[in-house]
């Protein structure tokens, strides 16, 4: 599949998925949004289960986030629920700052043509929700075809989708998943995602850096990022035993924090856990951590 046939499917999806739900209302994001230094966010299919998404938003808004991120929720919203759900997010002063949903693998080649049509829905949705980021998975290594052709087919798949992305000003992030949870994964490290999104060479094209897979496959978290930061687009935080609070297992986050803020990460830190605590309080827990770790470190350099 070359841009040009990329193209035309993302644009007739984009229409489609118009088509069936209406126009969206947009609005300026709040004028914090582009504040200074780290901002805190909340992936929410972490605890969805136990909660309705409305009380899912407020606990994350109490516990003093500035950002959500999802996964795919918004598929099953009306016209009419994106509105509420948007206003309601303004009226608490927060923004949707990444999502995914995506099923098909930008490395599989037999789901390029799937990968194009549901990325430009994906697009579209990030539009209405006002979100400039979109996180993307590699999906699964593919048997009877060289290693070399698949990773040029995950390099030039993100290259037409950044190309897409480009026009409304979204940035797309990869995301590695360790061997532990999903042993067919073709993207498992931040190591090859680096090396992709250099090949792939679209300066909105970044890594997602989640320091819970990528600890549990390979370790050696603050040389990666260090070597890398202008490749990172985000980050992902719980430990390891058990994906719980940063602080309950063996990555020690405040030399993680502290890290971040010497080579001047600017960009979200979004908590991706599983709370063993009252929510509310695991979250402000959590984002105290990452206030104290970074001010000392802020008052050092």
């Amino acid at each position: 599949m070359n841009r040009r046939e990329f193209s035309q499917l993302t644009i007739a999806a984009a229409i489609g998925h118009k088509f069936l739900r209406g126009a969206g209302q947009s609005a300026p994001p709040p004028s914090s949004s582009n504040s200074a230094g780290i901002r805190l966010s909340f992936m929410l299919w972490a605890i969805e289960k136990q909660w309705s998404f409305d009380r899912c938003v407020e606990i994350v808004a109490e516990a003093g986030y500035r950002g959500i991120e999802l996964v795919g929720e918004f598929y099953s919203w009306s016209k009419e629920d994106t509105s509420r759900i948007m206003a309601r997010m303004r009226s608490l002063g927060m923004i949707f700052d990444a999502m995914s949903g995506v099923k098909a693998g930008f490395a599989v080649p037999d789901q390029s043509a799937d990968f194009a049509t549901q990325f430009a829905a994906q697009v579209s949705w990030a539009k209405d929700l006002e979100c400039k980021k979109i996180i993307l998975l590699s999906g699964k290594r593919v048997d009877g075809i060289t290693a070399e052709a698949q990773r040029q087919t995950a390099i030039d798949n993100l290259k037409r989708a950044a190309d897409v992305a480009a026009k409304d000003d979204i940035q797309i992030v990869i995301e590695p998943i360790d061997l532990i949870e999903n042993p067919p994964i073709y993207l498992s490290t931040v190591t090859d995602g680096f090396a992709i999104v250099k090949a792939a060479g679209s300066p909105n094209l970044k890594v997602l850096y989640d320091f819970y897979h990528e600890q549990r496959s390979y370790g050696n978290l603050i040389e990666k990022l260090e070597n890398n930061i202008d490749l990172v687009g985000l980050v992902h935080i719980a430990d390891v035993p058990g994906r719980h609070e940063p602080g309950t297992g063996e990555i020690d986050y405040a030399n993680i924090y502290r890290k971040l803020v010497e080579l001047k990460y600017d960009k979200f830190m979004a908590m991706e856990y599983y709370p063993t605590t009252d929510p509310v309080e695991s979250l402000k827990a959590a984002r105290l951590g990452v206030q104290q770790s970074t001010a000392d470190k802020a008052s050092s350099q």
